[in-house]
């Protein structure tokens, strides 16, 4: 019996749990690890694969269970709610850049189709991998991370009329304004039917399912309703991945959803995979190594050129230098999508075999570039902010325009600052009012601003970690600054610069890990209100409100448990000496307990003979001896059993020390 698709999948999967290992060991991202799996393993490389085109039809199954997954959790709310964002700033970009690669490549003396071919593939960015690291990253809340999922959704959508717009490239003799028009017919159509049907079939359909409480109808319905509606979209000439879409943005108004999306995620691993695997395995190693430099130039030169026209697109939008520069260096790859074209584009020989293999080893190249370039970005982004360059580039045009509400801020003393104006931020506004309090609030979302000042609230244009923009919301006579943005690297920098002008000014910063608060602290926050710690408080008082104890007591237990938890961060900055050395934190930083044992190797040993910093780079910050705190110990300090040592290092390191003491991390 012939096996040798299961023998392949066996070497996949195989050598991909080696790779992500590695990948997992040295923090590199999975994506990565599948790619350069696919890139061992495929015919250009080891040569382990015979099954290719199996392969790519399960890859295949893997972008339809991606965008499907994808338009559960994006939901039909979210995508209107960033409308603008995605409309004008998603054109501009893909417009612009097929415009200036179509204008390279014109002057390279590539024909007049193929040069827009070329524009098609590199104008798209990749979802699946941007949306995985700023999740990764929790920055998909972000004014950078909202403006990026924006352009990549207008992109996802636009490829549709792209994969219409490839067989008139290649010499078609149909109208184009008849298929045109006809396109438009049919999407509308397809869209409507699937929305109606939604409602009032799907849902229908999911209810009766579910009341059966079998998981395993669940999983094949849910699976039969994302392939027939991506069948049906496909059937009327759109792709399968716009259908999977449309399928997981009817269901996300489900109240259903979640349960759904629980249900999906296991196959959307596995297929997915195959994708990413699939793409790896068409990269040319050989070709690659005999046009090393035609390959780097042209990635270089396709990161430059995407990197100033998405930075362009979202500056036209309004926004300041920092997110501009966040977006560009975010979205600069090429895409997953560009490869479905540039599969379709070679099956009707639009683009020249040579010109197909360095486009596919540049995409690729971009890819695997793309972590390091959201990782620096804020580096980046910060060090043009120190460049002296105009304040309409620093803040943004919006903020020039929105100059004479500055005027407003001139009369305010001791009021708050409010930075960010979500959930949180208009809390914090409502109970000033309601107090009388005087407040400002700095936001970055012109549509947001724009309603807030028909309502009459003071609130300026502008990126809270900007100087100017805080001494524009009257910093140095302000009582107290709020920060409630969900960027916790803007966060940190906002504390630092607001610490610096106003040296009483009391900050208080919200965040959503506790992991957090150390830099924070040391950046000179006076309170940091962690979201995961105070829902934990919420859920823990629920429970015990289950168990009929009352109120009272309920209020007198959360009271000491945040005295306790917020209390102990305080307590590791109390020596004003040590604020030198909390400049140099980093974002990485993680704070852990162990317990000197009864057999622990490190009782009776001094600070100095144990060295943990030099071991294992990790500090002490402080040692707990029963009721005694003794903070920042000297190399000259015994330890003794039962102390409890408070360290500081990257999480790396942390875990290093595991086995040397005997009780377990608190």
């Amino acid at each position: 019996m012939e096996i040798t698709i299961f023998n392949d999948i066996l070497i996949i999967f195989g050598t991909a749990v080696v790779v992500l290992f590695i990948c997992h060991r040295f923090d590199i991202p999975i994506v990565l690890g599948y790619i350069t799996t696919g890139a061992l393993i495929g015919p250009f490389a080891l040569g382990l694969i015979s099954s290719y085109k199996e392969v790519k039809m399960l890859s295949e199954i893997g972008i339809v269970l991606l965008l499907f997954s994808l338009g559960i959790e994006f939901s039909m709310k979210n995508l209107l709610r960033i409308g603008r964002n995605t409309i004008l700033g998603g054109s501009l970009q893909v417009m612009s850049t097929i415009f200036v690669i179509f204008l390279i490549f014109m002057f390279l003396g590539k024909p007049f189709n193929e040069s827009i071919f070329l524009g098609f593939l590199t104008a798209l960015s990749s979802t699946a991998i941007v949306l995985k690291l700023l999740q990764d990253k929790a920055e998909l809340e972000t004014p950078h991370g909202q403006l990026s999922v924006g352009i990549l959704i207008f992109q996802d959508i636009v490829i549709v009329l792209m994969i219409l717009v490839v067989p008139f490239l290649a010499g078609s003799d149909e109208n184009i304004t008849t298929a045109l028009f006809l396109f438009a017919v049919k999407a509308i159509s397809i869209i409507l039917l699937t929305i109606i049907g939604g409602q009032w079939f799907i849902n229908r359909i999911l209810y009766y399912v579910i009341k059966t409480q079998s998981k395993e109808l669940l999983s094949l319905v849910i699976v039969v309703i994302c392939f027939s509606i991506a069948w049906l979209t496909y059937f009327f000439g759109l792709s399968l991945a716009f259908g999977a879409f449309l399928a997981g943005l009817i269901i996300s108004n489900s109240e259903y959803s979640q349960q759904v999306l629980s249900d999906v995620l296991p196959f959307r691993v596995v297929f997915s995979s195959f994708f990413f695997i699939s793409i790896g395995m068409l990269l040319n190693v050989n070709y690659f190594i005999d046009n090393l430099v035609l390959a780097i130039s042209a990635f270089s030169l396709i990161i430059l050129i995407k990197i100033m026209l998405v930075s362009l697109s979202v500056f036209l939008l309004g926004y300041p230098i920092r997110v501009v520069i966040i977006v560009g260096l975010t979205i600069c790859q090429v895409g997953e999508f560009s490869f479905l074209l540039l599969e379709i584009g070679g099956d009707l020989n639009l683009i020249a075999n040579d010109t197909y293999q360095l486009f596919l080893n540049v995409a690729i190249l971009t890819m695997l570039a793309t972590p390091f370039l959201i990782k620096m970005s804020p580096s980046v982004s910060d060090a043009f902010n120190r460049l002296p360059i105009p304040n309409f580039l620093r803040e943004g045009l919006y903020g020039t325009i929105a100059e004479t509400y500055v005027e407003k801020t001139f009369h305010l003393k001791n009021h708050i600052m409010i930075i960010g104006f979500g959930i949180n931020g208009r809390n914090v506004a409502r109970s000033a009012k309601m107090k009388g309090i005087p407040y400002v609030i700095i936001e970055m979302n012109p549509d947001t601003i724009h309603l807030e000042r028909k309502k009459g609230e003071l609130i300026l244009y502008g990126d809270g970690t900007h100087e100017s923009i805080l001494k524009k919301a009257g910093i140095k006579k302000a009582k107290v600054l709020v920060s409630v943005i969900s960027d916790p690297a803007a966060t940190r920098r906002i504390v630092s610069i607001a610490r610096t002008l106003n040296k009483d000014i009391s900050i208080i910063a919200r965040t959503r890990f506790v992991s957090e608060m150390v830099p924070l602290y040391q950046l000179g926050a006076d309170e940091v209100i962690p979201e995961e710690f105070e829902t934990s408080i919420e859920i823990f008082s629920r429970v015990l409100m289950q168990f009929s104890v009352p109120d009272r007591e309920i209020d007198q237990i959360v009271d000491e448990i945040r005295a306790d938890g917020y209390s102990f961060y305080r307590s590791i900055f109390m020596k004003k000496d040590q604020l030198s050395d909390y400049a140099k934190c980093i974002p990485e930083i993680e704070i852990c307990i162990y317990n000197i044992g009864e057999k622990s190797e490190l009782a009776k040993k001094t600070v100095g003979e144990i060295d943990l910093r030099k071991r294992y780079d990790v500090d002490i910050l402080m040692i707990r001896r029963g009721k005694e705190t003794i903070l920042d110990p000297n190399g000259d300090v015994t330890l003794k059993k039962g102390d409890r040592l408070i360290l500081q290092g990257s999480p790396e390191s942390v875990s290093k020390i595991s086995d040397v003491f005997e009780d377990d991390l608190q």
